[in-house]
């Protein structure tokens, strides 16, 4: 590997690690955002050897299979979204209703509803909190 290449690795990998630090949660969970992906391509080609440049087509191959993956991380927000959704409008039906957990212990009507990342939890008119879940009746 000549010392071009090393160059290249190395301002690639810290134009990653500069726009990687901005990114969001679901983009952080992929490592790059599109951005940062980009500044990469440009360092890349920047830093290539002349006398072995990079395989235009096989940028092109990269560049779209970012694309594929950065669609992947929206198509999945937007399904994050629609399952809160969708846990908030199946709660909202719970209201008023009767739920007892599974030994009886707690029991009473459903006074409001909260969607958490650990669960659905149910607040009862007597101030008690049930988290809905497996063994949990509704009536």
């Amino acid at each position: 590997m000549s010392v071009t290449g090393v160059t290249s690795s190395t301002n690639a990998a810290a134009a990653a690690a500069t726009s990687s630090s901005s990114s969001t949660s679901s983009e952080l969970k992929t490592g790059l955002d599109y951005n940062a992906f980009l500044q990469l391509l440009v360092s890349q080609m920047k830093n290539q050897d002349p006398l072995n440049p990079t395989d235009p087509t096989q940028q092109m191959s990269q560049l779209a299979s970012f694309s594929n993956v950065e669609q992947s991380i929206k198509l999945n927000q937007k399904l994050e979204a629609m399952t809160t959704l969708t846990a908030l409008t199946s709660a909202n039906l719970l209201i008023g209703r009767t739920v007892t957990n599974g030994d009886a212990s707690v029991s009473g009507t459903v006074k409001s509803i909260q969607v958490t990342s650990n669960g659905t939890i149910a607040t009862l008119t007597s101030g008690k909190e049930l988290t809905l879940g497996n063994g949990v009746k509704v009536e």
